[in-house]
């Protein structure tokens, strides 16, 4: 359960460059879509995932402001941004475990982000020790009717909302 938890807060928390860069680029407001895979090790166990997130400027700013409170735990120990690339290494005590994540994001356009990041947890964390995450977040369009800004789509068709306007 606490796995689970740590893991999904981290997973929202990523891509971090989105979240530490001092002045990132602002992204297209609209429909994105945002593909995850993960792999946790040891093992090497896989998961992949695709949502969809209706985005405006305003809540990309209310999600930033979120993270780093939920980040008040963490210190940055690397934070540079240079021709559309952030590089970024993130360490954080949580549940009494140091997660160390360091990350290399590039802005590709305002319609398309790439992000790899690689964690490590000690102790291990529920048996896993590293989790490397890859995501490719683009803009698809306009977002569609009913849809408001911080309502993400899972694969399935379940609507989270991430933000009360």
């Amino acid at each position: 359960m606490k796995k689970k938890l740590v893991t999904a807060a981290v997973a929202l928390l990523l891509p971090i460059g989105m979240v530490l860069a001092s002045d990132p680029p602002e992204v297209k407001e609209g429909l994105w879509s945002i593909h995850r895979q993960i792999i946790d090790s040891p093992g090497n166990n896989k998961t992949e995932s695709t949502q969809t997130l209706c985005r405006s400027h305003a809540y990309d700013q209310h999600a930033q402001a979120n993270a780093k409170k939920l980040m008040k735990d963490c210190t940055s120990v690397t934070d540079t941004f240079e021709g559309g690339k952030h590089n970024a290494e993130l360490r954080c005590t949580v549940a009494g475990r140091v997660i160390v994540t360091k990350e290399i994001g590039t802005y590709q356009s305002d319609t398309a982000f790439h992000s790899e990041s690689h964690s490590t947890y000690t102790p291990a964390m529920g048996g896993v020790t590293e989790t490397t995450m890859i995501m490719d977040q683009k803009y698809v369009g306009s977002c569609p009717a009913g849809m408001q800004p911080g309502d993400m789509t899972n694969a399935d068709g379940r609507v989270t909302h991430l933000w009360k306007h």
